[in-house]
């Protein structure tokens, strides 16, 4: 089995997809899925292409260039916050408003939940 056969199949049951649902959603036969899995074949670009975008995973690790899903050049930042106002709400609660370090230490969090850059 081919490295990159075996991260299209991991991504893929991690998700709890069958071979043939997953040619469903891809427009292929379950056995040209099973195919690329196993390293019989190599999945053409346009192919990569759609599992990265379906997946949420860059290139670069489908291509086994690097072992993190958000590749080299990407750069993940959930959206916890985007209009979520219980969160924003909770984040405020968790500090003193009288601590010195209130206004760092919420920044801190909003920017690791992947509001706004620091």
């Amino acid at each position: 089995m081919s490295e990159t056969g075996d991260r299209l199949r991991k991504l893929r049951e991690g998700l709890g997809v069958s071979q043939a649902k997953l040619g469903e959603l891809a427009g292929m036969t379950q056995s040209t899925i099973n195919r690329y899995e196993t390293g019989y074949s190599a999945a053409p670009l346009k192919t990569l292409l759609w599992y990265a975008d379906y997946f949420d995973v860059s290139m670069d690790y489908l291509c086994c260039r690097t072992d993190k899903p958000q590749g080299k050049l990407y750069e993940f930042k959930p959206r916890v916050l985007e209009d979520n106002k219980e969160m924003k709400q909770f984040v405020e609660m968790c500090f003193d408003p009288n601590s010195p370090m209130n206004d760092k230490l919420k920044k801190t969090i909003i920017a690791m939940l992947g509001e706004v850059e620091t």
